[in-house]
């Protein structure tokens, strides 16, 4: 596989898997690095800025959702969307390490868009839980290879 598909198609995973298209990177990161064609670090730079770039995208569309609130083909409900501000407004901006994890990670981030969370603290946030969940996951492979 050359460099440009691999790279390709993991950034293309990643980038994927963070919107709330239901779509996963891992097993895509875990196949490459057992391949070994490309360096490890590469790998997992390539999968955090697809993966964080889909997260702004969810952000995104969270700052400019509002407006379609009233809409009869809006996904969520009046008390569906109180609910989940009210959450994060619980939880506040911390929350954010966690947009990694599975089912609530994209919701979350179209939340802090709502929310109108500040785009630099948004992005260090998701950068450190994307990141690190990815660093967590090449070492697990590697420890099994």
């Amino acid at each position: 596989m050359t460099d440009l598909a691999a790279y390709g198609s993991l950034f293309l995973a990643a980038l994927l898997a963070a919107t709330l298209i239901p779509a996963q990177s891992e097993s895509v990161l875990g196949g490459l690095v057992v391949l070994g064609e490309q360096p490890v670090a590469a790998l997992v730079a390539v999968a955090s800025l697809g993966n964080i770039l889909g997260s702004v995208l969810n952000w995104l569309i969270g700052r400019g959702v509002e407006r379609f609130r009233d809409r009869k083909w809006f996904p969520a409900s009046k008390s569906q969307l109180a609910r989940a501000q009210l959450r994060y407004q619980r939880f506040g901006y911390w929350s954010l390490l966690l947009a990694w994890v599975p089912i609530i990670g994209d919701p979350l981030t179209l939340v802090a868009g709502i929310m109108r969370e500040p785009l630099w603290r948004f992005l260090i946030l998701v950068s450190i839980g994307k990141t690190g969940r990815y660093a967590v996951l090449v070492a697990g492979v590697g420890a099994f290879t």
